[in-house]
């Protein structure tokens, strides 16, 4: 068996300590941002009973920052009575969205076609944002399973994008760039957006001009929607599994250069 290097015991390291951590549970003290509490009271603001349109314009390599803001989301819709349709404007996200709105809903006991629909996915999305802004309907003829759009009680309540009280995308890219300059500009839909963190500064000029309604980003922004709704989930975990891995790195970078500078100083002196 060949001899583990140093290298393999800080990796080994590392992995105990984001375990450890996860598994303690405990709960970070987090300042929530004015971004986070804008998006929360926005949500807050729709009436009990809106259908809102939720779009997951993401790949399935944005999962580890996506689902902890999707699920944190969902939560507060249901929790508020909202009834959201599901569509996908990426490929990777259709199995995603509607397996997430799935659970979320059975937790909150919500009925499949009266409290909550997955439509599925559209290719070509500038297209398909320009459809749904016409019909609805001829967009989607037949929901993600395969029921007939008029089947289903709800769907029977919107005919075109301006029928939705918002659209809410939850992207990692540029698709909310479309939804604003086309859903918002073209069919006046208020938009707003969970996106990754390194997306947050692209789409800061849209929230400062009122384009987009509100928005929350990454991890952290998980994090402190969870903290607002109450509700703990994967985003303070992995807030705290973050915080200990870029303790451990940091005490792991001391550590070297004190061996380091030892090391030097004996071979100086010898």
């Amino acid at each position: 068996m060949k001899k583990l290097e140093s290298r393999h015991w800080a990796f080994l390291g590392l992995a105990i300590v984001v375990i450890g951590t996860m598994l303690l549970n405990l709960e970070p003290d987090l300042d929530v941002s004015p971004d986070t509490i804008r998006m929360h009271a926005f949500i807050d603001s729709l009436p009990a009973g809106s259908i809102i349109l939720v779009s997951f314009d993401h790949e399935a390599s944005a999962l580890p920052e996506i689902k902890p803001l999707a699920t944190a989301f969902l939560r507060h819709a249901f929790g508020k009575g909202l009834r959201p349709v599901g569509i996908a404007l990426m490929a990777e996200g259709t199995a995603v969205g509607y397996r997430l709105m799935e659970q979320v809903a059975a937790e909150y006991h919500k009925q499949y076609g009266i409290d909550y629909a997955f439509l599925g996915y559209q290719p070509q999305y500038i297209a398909a944002i320009l459809s749904l802004g016409e019909s609805v309907k001829q967009t989607f003829p037949r929901d993600y399973v395969g029921h007939p759009y008029d089947s289903l009680p709800l769907l029977r309540e919107v005919h075109k994008l301006s029928d939705f009280g918002a659209v809410i995308s939850i992207a990692d890219g540029n698709m909310v760039t479309h939804w604003v300059e086309y859903g918002r500009a073209r069919f006046n839909v208020t938009v707003a957006a969970f996106v990754t963190a390194v997306m947050v500064t692209s789409y800061d000029p849209y929230v400062s001009s009122g384009q987009l309604r509100a928005m929350v980003g990454g991890l952290r922004g998980a994090a402190e929607y969870e903290k607002l709704i109450g509700i703990g989930g994967a985003g303070r975990r992995g807030m705290l599994a973050q915080a200990a891995s870029h303790l451990y790195v940091l005490a792991l970078i001391l550590v070297g250069n004190v061996i380091y500078f030892t090391t030097r100083s004996r071979k100086g002196r010898g």
